[in-house]
């Protein structure tokens, strides 16, 4: 009985811990530094059970947007993004911007080290699948 508490607490403080995850985008891998919210942590523990896959659309020539598949909690406030910003909207989809913009949304954390250009290229015109995991 204490070894299975001892288990849970591990894997909850595991979650309080991890400060980034990556992002993987057509073959590109970047490592995303976390914010220090329930949001973060929560996608955290939804990841360690597993990837998650995003099939993202373009929009508004900033970023590119996709349902989660589930919902976290949001504490949205009016925000400047930059690329490489990862951000949750409407509390079940996430934004990974290329450019700027200004809305309100929950901010997940930012790639880390990427050039905006690179980014652009890599996210391209069209249609992505993103995929979300642990290191």
């Amino acid at each position: 009985m204490i070894m299975l508490g001892l288990l849970t607490c591990t894997a909850v403080n595991g979650a309080d811990n991890v400060d980034s995850i990556k992002i993987k985008v057509n073959d590109e891998v970047f490592d995303v530094k976390l914010e220090d919210n329930s949001a973060a942590r929560e996608l955290v523990r939804t990841l360690e059970s597993g990837n998650v896959t995003v099939n993202a659309t373009e929009y508004g020539g900033f970023e590119k947007v996709g349902d989660l598949g589930f919902s976290l909690p949001t504490s949205d406030e009016n925000i400047n993004t930059s690329p490489g910003d990862l951000v949750l909207y409407q509390g079940n989809q996430i934004s990974l911007f290329y450019d700027s913009h200004s809305w309100s949304y929950t901010k997940l954390g930012k790639i880390d080290n990427v050039d905006s250009n690179h980014l652009k290229e890599v996210l391209g015109s069209g249609d992505v699948t993103i995929v979300l995991s642990l290191k």
